[in-house]
């Protein structure tokens, strides 16, 4: 049973009722001549019972205030309001934006003074409207999952929980740990604010269209404590990304460029603990973190 069902929030409707379905969904876009593009990477979920399946993952509290980006026909949107407080809900696309009011009156008339829509660019919003957001729960599209990610962990630190549907693979790499092949920029900046897991996969069926590639999803738990350090995120971020930037490279050779010099790299590197040979995918945040607090002081040029 879902928590939607367990928590029926007063709405007046049942799930089966309010919830979309493939041909309300394919009905819904024909009346506002949407055609999903793969520019857009629109993928539309048409099956009720996964946007159930993933509220239920989410842990959607009736006390939460969810964040959703990228309702667009308001599949999971519907899921998120008979389940959640309050849910924002951040779409980009015009059409898209200016319809989906209109779908929570039409299918959940008890829930819609709990709804509210920004319609902007994820990237480019800087606060919600109403109490601040405590989930994050989204259907990412694959070329922008990880910016828009990072950015709304960063932007509002209030999100405790998300669970993000992405590309397989951009599961993989979010979810990765050190050590493993893929491990790389977004596992070691998506760990920097939380705790990351895989927490399931979704087939390509309950799309429309269907996707070329699996979804997965991932579960992020903010810390209770900040990484401990006294260097700044953007200054243990720059190491990440020198240290991925030449990723085959050891880290003596690969953050030669940021700390100045290879031999400023290896003192940087000594004084943190971590041996110059060793090479980034084999580090942990707190690692990189150690290595920031140690950046060569630029020497001035001689006068």
């Amino acid at each position: 049973m879902s928590t939607a069902e367990q928590q029926p929030n007063e709405n007046p409707s049942t799930p089966s009722d309010a919830l979309l379905g493939p041909a309300d969904i394919r009905e819904l876009a024909a009346v506002l001549g949407v055609k999903p593009t793969k520019q857009k990477g629109q993928n539309f979920v048409i099956d009720a019972n996964t946007v159930r399946r993933i509220v239920r993952t989410a842990e959607v509290r009736p006390d939460d205030v969810v964040v959703e980006v990228g309702p667009g026909l308001g599949s999971l949107t519907l899921a998120l309001l008979e389940a959640a407080d309050r849910v924002t809900a951040v779409e980009i696309d015009d059409i898209l934006a200016a319809a989906l009011p209109a779908t929570i009156e039409a299918r959940l008339p008890g829930r819609k003074d709990r709804f509210a829509l920004v319609h902007s660019d994820a990237m480019l919003v800087t606060e919600l409207p109403g109490p601040a957001p405590t989930a994050l729960v989204a259907n990412l599209p694959y070329n922008v999952a990880v910016p828009v990610l990072l950015t709304m962990l960063d932007r509002f630190p209030s999100i405790e929980r998300t669970l993000v549907m992405v590309q397989s693979e951009v599961a993989d790499r979010l979810a990765a740990e050190p050590g493993n092949k893929v491990y790389g920029v977004p596992s070691v900046k998506a760990n920097w604010y939380a705790h990351v897991k895989r927490a399931g996969a979704i087939g390509r069926k309950v799309f429309w269209p269907a996707p070329n590639v699996d979804s997965g999803l991932v579960s992020l738990v903010r810390r209770t404590e900040p990484i401990k350090t006294t260097a700044s995120k953007a200054e243990v971020f720059a190491v990440v990304d020198a240290a991925f930037a030449q990723r085959r490279k050891t880290l003596r050779a690969a953050l030669a460029g940021w700390a100045g010099s290879a031999a400023g790299a290896e003192a940087a590197l000594v004084a943190a603990g971590i041996s110059p040979q060793a090479r980034g995918e084999s580090l942990t945040v707190e690692e990189f973190a150690a290595i920031a607090e140690h950046k060569p002081v630029a020497e001035r040029p001689a006068l």
